[in-house]
């Protein structure tokens, strides 16, 4: 089986986050045992950005303010689709504390709906998300 970081390679949807995870060195991380619940922002999401932020936050010179990003999005531990709950708090890697809410079957986190789930890996679960936490 595939892990968090080969998932995410294997998913032309998630290209954009794959050069972000490579820019900021974070592929170290998601190829460790974990296990890692990866809340993954899709091709969509960074679509969502202001014109040219995405290109800034690749440069070199801003790695630490990418790599404080998208460690916003990588929670310890395991969790699917059906294990959020409604009022729940997450805590990623950043420190960042997330809300989640539940409605009529849909996950937001932030804000973010989750639209894909519970693609499995090795050392933990991709959801992706329509936007960048």
């Amino acid at each position: 089986m595939s892990n968090v970081l080969e998932v995410v390679a294997a998913d032309k949807n998630l290209s954009t986050l794959l050069r972000g995870v490579k820019a900021s060195g974070l592929e170290t991380e998601l190829v460790k045992d974990g296990p890692y619940t990866l809340l993954a922002p899709s091709e969509m999401a960074f679509g969502k950005l202001p014109q040219g932020e995405l290109e800034n936050l690749l440069k070199p010179e801003n790695k630490e303010k990418l790599t404080g990003l998208l460690t916003g999005h990588v929670l310890e531990g395991k969790t699917n689709f059906k294990d959020f709950t409604d009022g729940q708090k997450l805590r990623t890697l950043a420190g960042k504390e997330l809300d989640v809410k539940v409605a009529a079957g849909k996950v937001t986190i932030n804000g973010a709906t989750v639209q894909g789930r519970d693609n499995e890996a090795s050392n933990g679960v991709v959801h992706s998300l329509d936007m960048v936490l």
